[in-house]
């Protein structure tokens, strides 16, 4: 069986989404598991909440690191421990290629706190690509196609050599895409 670690990040406000990404991933965990591919999701409201050594968001981070995919929901703002959450899976990315990192914020038309503008600059300036959506399902829709890319590349990353020698490699899907400068490596899922 091959267990995939899905790490949800956003903040309470979120709340409807992250319940109905949940029943959805455990419906899509279902359907998969004839295929020999269990889909773990792992969200705040299941961690504990007794008191850490060093402090609560450690255990959250350490998840974090243990994770094949990291999903990011964002809306009105992002929060100092969301924020931190990205820089942990991104760090862990640049270390390892993983996990993989998705990032969606949902379309409003309200007036969105400084922290949304300032994390969409942070994920600018990466060269990240990141998806809006409207609705639930359109989020569904988006991100259901990304494990569906995921699963027919195995969960892994294919890396090519080219002769150039500073050049732009696309590390992930078509919407969510990182970009790196790498000196003769390109990584693609196919």
């Amino acid at each position: 069986m091959n267990k995939i670690t899905i790490f949800l990040a956003s903040s309470n406000e979120l709340q409807f989404e992250r319940e109905q990404f949940e029943i959805q991933i455990y419906r899509k965990c279902k359907a998969w598991i004839d295929r020999g591919i269990f889909l773990h999701l792992e969200i705040w409201e299941d961690l504990s909440a007794r008191m850490s050594a060093t402090r609560s968001q450690d255990e959250y981070n350490r998840k974090i690191a243990e994770s094949d995919i990291f999903v990011l929901l964002a809306y009105n703002k992002v929060g100092m421990y969301t924020a931190e959450e990205f820089e942990q899976a991104f760090g862990r990315f640049q270390e390892t290629r993983k996990p993989f990192i998705f990032t969606y914020f949902k379309d409003t038309q309200a007036t969105s706190d400084a922290s949304l503008q300032a994390f969409k600059e942070r994920l600018i300036s990466l060269d990240h690509f990141y998806t809006q959506y409207i609705g639930f399902d359109d989020l569904w829709r988006q991100f259901n196609l990304e494990l569906d890319r995921l699963e027919l590349a195995g969960f892994k990353l294919n890396v090519h050599r080219t002769a150039s020698g500073n050049s732009r490699s696309i590390i992930q899907g078509d919407k969510s895409v990182y970009i790196e400068n790498a000196k003769d490596v390109r990584l693609t899922i196919k």
